[in-house]
């Protein structure tokens, strides 16, 4: 049977998105192929004719988050500033919503154990994050800026994965409010010297 032109690039797409949910809901470790390819609607072989091992798909599915997560935060910045996406980051719909959420918040745990190569496409990419958080920190040296973000993403990464941990509703939102103020105050201008 022949199919249309794109179809495989399509199947292997398909295969990607249904993954990378799953991976964010449930983590990677939980995950196993014949879920993904049933959730996709394809039979466990059609597999390795897109990726050679769930190592692979594991790289393309933090590749393509990423990427898609790092477009969003750089046209959501220069369109709505740092504020607004810092809020909506660590909104409740965020939180409640793990499988299209941010898979730093979902996967940081799990990533710090997987391949060389899975760990240098996510280093490369929070790389490119941090740079766009930077650039939204005027009157500050490089390095200062850089590291400034760098600490910006460590707390609110850290505080959406607390928010999701906690039992109770009321402490969950204080953590998510608490942390939009303190990535404000770290965003805020340096007095002069």
């Amino acid at each position: 049977m022949r199919y249309e032109k794109g179809h495989k690039e399509s199947t292997r797409q398909q295969i990607t998105e249904v993954a990378a949910k799953q991976f964010r809901d449930q983590g990677v470790s939980a995950v196993g192929l014949a879920a993904i390819m049933a959730d996709a609607g394809l039979t466990n072989g059609a597999f390795y004719t897109h990726f050679s091992s769930k190592n692979d798909l594991v790289r393309e599915c933090v590749e393509q988050t990423l990427d898609a997560q790092l477009q969003a935060i750089s046209q959501n910045v220069s369109q709505h500033g740092l504020e607004a996406v810092l809020r909506q980051y660590l909104s409740p719909n965020h939180r409640d919503d793990r499988g299209h959420g941010c898979p730093s918040a979902a996967l940081l745990p799990e990533i710090s154990r997987q391949s060389p190569e899975i760990r240098h496409a996510y280093t490369t990419r929070f790389n490119a994050v941090i740079e766009v958080i930077a650039q939204q920190l005027p009157g500050r040296e490089p390095e200062d800026a850089h590291q400034t973000a760098r600490a910006m993403f460590a707390l609110v990464v850290g505080s959406l994965q607390l928010a999701r941990a906690v039992d109770d509703p009321a402490l969950s939102d204080d953590i998510l409010e608490g942390a939009i103020a303190a990535v404000l105050h770290l965003a805020s201008p340096r007095p002069k010297a």
